[in-house]
């Protein structure tokens, strides 16, 4: 099959920190007003009324997941036209459908680091560089043969991850421990996990809509990265810790408290 085959010389091109917009709370506002247009327009398209049926309860949930994962408490969400310079369309955006569990994982790591004050354990194990290998692994049991246009796909995903890592994937407060635990020498893919790759495709679609790709190849990649996050969802066991690492306690408050 000679699916993607380009794909290489196209969206694995890393576009550069001056064209990423950071992770900071006006950025992920600026984020949520474009994918809130682009439901919109998606309803229009399919001829939905404008008196559209109520949201089921499992609905107004999910929504609630999203703008937690994003927002912090007690923020208020704002509106924003997308009309500032440096943002991209909705039109141009590749959509990612990330499952519900994922989402759910997703709220549980913005808990965990802005709320609980907790990291991830690094280095994790699996790496995200042994996920990209079992995934692959996964693909050629299943198809029977070693593709090329998967293996390409997934060398894509670890050069994005590596290069989106400090720039776009990070907390504040886990700046400190990435310095830490990531030399020169050192991919963030040998280093960091599940959690911190699951970010990444949150951003895939801002860093995408940068990249020229002709349109029945944007959908084959759609349909490869969908497949891809069903094969975290189907591992979240396994891939995703279930509790992060609380902050250390400061040298000699033990013996401070036997004393």
């Amino acid at each position: 099959m000679e699916i993607l085959c380009s794909l290489p010389c196209n969206w694995d091109e890393w576009v550069g920190t001056d064209r990423l917009m950071k992770h900071t709370e006006d950025n992920v506002l600026k984020q949520q007003a474009l994918d809130k247009k682009q439901g919109m327009e998606k309803n229009t398209k399919s001829g939905r009324s404008a008196q559209a049926k109520p949201k089921s309860s499992a609905d107004v949930k999910l929504d609630k997941e999203d703008t937690k994962s994003n927002v912090p408490k007690g923020k208020k969400r704002k509106a924003d036209s997308g009309t500032e310079k440096g943002n991209v369309s909705a039109e141009k955006l590749v959509k990612i459908q990330i499952p519900s569990t994922l989402k759910k994982q997703l709220v549980d790591d913005w808990e965990f680091i802005t709320q609980q004050n907790k990291l991830v354990k690094l280095p994790r194990s699996p790496t995200v560089d042994d996920i990209l290998t079992k995934y692959l692994e996964y693909r050629s049991k299943k198809d029977g043969m070693m593709t090329d246009s998967v293996g390409e796909i997934l060398n894509g995903i670890r050069c994005y991850f590596d290069k989106a890592l400090p720039v776009i994937l990070l907390y504040k407060k886990e700046r400190q421990q990435y310095h830490e635990a990531v030399s020169d020498n050192v991919s963030p893919s040998s280093v960091y996990g599940a959690e911190h790759l699951l970010r990444l495709f949150v951003k895939l679609p801002e860093l995408l809509a940068y990249v020229k790709i002709e349109e029945e190849t944007l959908i084959r990649l759609q349909q490869k990265l969908l497949d891809f996050l069903k094969f975290l969802q189907k591992n979240q066991g396994t891939f995703f810790l279930s509790a992060y690492d609380g902050p250390k306690a400061p040298e000699g408050s033990g013996k401070d408290k036997e004393s």
